[in-house]
């Protein structure tokens, strides 16, 4: 399961210094807008301790980590979506990631040119949600033009709910916060709105306000909490210092800024969870793997992302839930305690569980 998260702002909020932070595959990160004009895209591994103790226990001959992959989409500006900038087709961009990691300055800096003249969190905000309304707006336009002519069921329900969710934009709302039933939902999952994605606002501070944030972050948090969306806090230039340490020094200057954890490590689970994922765990001599499912994915669906013949095939899942696993050591020993489970179709997976499958061929 390929999870695509795109990193997006103004130009100069540190996007491009956030992404080299996260990825090995390096983005320019220079002065002046449109530094970044093809997006770079970077393969990451997403952090969990628990893939590491499993290891230490199964000792196997290799592990291997989830992955995302994250986007450095470059810099919107007012009046993206009518082509300023290279506005279109950074907006393209957008439209093929699964969920949006939205990058707002909340530091003070005069070397840092700001392309509006000063900062303000909650106005640059605004710009990016309005280009991304007046794109959405733009495509309900189109597939109401597309459907009007048609008089099935179908067709008028979508026709309905799409006037319902022009009147939702136009009011300066993003498509994720109306509020719909399962059976809409459905209607226009193949549409791919932009503000239909969920949003993770990352403010982006100095040094000084790691811990708390400050005068800035707090709008944006209020603003997140309304709007159900996810927040958290960071500093670009922060973490391009820590990335260069070696493990002992990283968490000698994390205990200094009174961090257990990186911002880049928590913003990767972050954007991991965005999407309501769960890792589940394979585990035996060969490798100790995790797997990515959504959350409420079932035992047989849960073995199809190994392989569809997992799926087809499924007859059981032997389940060990992870804290029995380290509890008692091994497989054999979770087995001989009774922790180990045998699960049928209808067994929804929960995330840590430490899974064999049994199936036909």
């Amino acid at each position: 399961m390929s999870l695509q998260c795109g990193i997006v702002g103004l130009p100069n909020v540190g996007k491009s210094t956030l992404f080299n932070c996260l990825s090995s595959a390096k983005a320019t990160a220079a002065n002046f807008p449109f530094c970044t004009i093809e997006p770079n895209i970077g393969t990451i591994t997403v952090p969990d301790e628990r893939l590491f103790e499993l290891e230490k226990l199964v000792k196997p001959e290799r592990v291997l980590p989830t992955t995302i992959e994250i986007v450095d989409i470059a810099g919107l500006v007012k009046g993206a979506s009518k082509g300023e900038g290279l506005g279109n087709q950074f907006l393209g961009n957008i439209r093929n990631t699964d969920a949006i990691i939205h990058v707002i300055r909340c530091f003070d800096d005069n070397n840092v040119i700001h392309v509006d003249g000063s900062v303000n969190p909650i106005r640059d905000k605004e710009i990016i949600d309005t280009e991304l309304q007046i794109k959405d707006l733009e495509s309900i336009d189109a597939r109401l033009s597309k459907i009007s002519k048609s008089n099935d069921t179908i067709s008028k329900k979508t026709s309905d709910l799409l006037r319902l969710l022009k009147k939702h934009v136009e009011s300066g709302q993003n498509i994720r916060t109306f509020r719909f039933s399962e059976n809409e939902i459905e209607l226009i999952n193949d549409f791919h709105f932009l503000t239909i994605k969920p949003v993770l606002y990352v403010c982006n501070v100095d040094e000084a306000s790691v811990k708390n944030g400050n005068n800035y972050t707090k709008p944006i948090e209020e603003i997140a909490k309304k709007e159900n969306a996810s927040f958290m806090i960071i500093s670009a230039k922060t973490e391009s210092e820590i990335a260069e340490l070696d493990r002992q020094d990283q968490i000698m200057f994390l205990n200094e800024l009174g961090l257990t954890q990186s911002g880049v490590g928590r913003l990767i689970s972050a954007a991991y969870s965005l999407l309501n994922y769960i890792t589940y765990f394979t585990a035996g001599k060969k490798e100790v793997r995790a797997w990515t499912i959504t959350k409420g994915t079932k035992a047989p669906q849960a073995a199809g992302v190994i392989h569809t013949d997992f799926e087809k095939g499924f007859i059981r899942a032997e389940v060990i839930h992870y804290d029995d696993f380290i509890k008692y050591k091994s497989e054999a020993a979770c087995r001989e305690n009774g922790k180990l489970n045998i699960e049928g179709k209808e067994y929804v997976v929960q995330d840590g569980d430490v899974m064999h499958f049994r199936f036909n061929v």
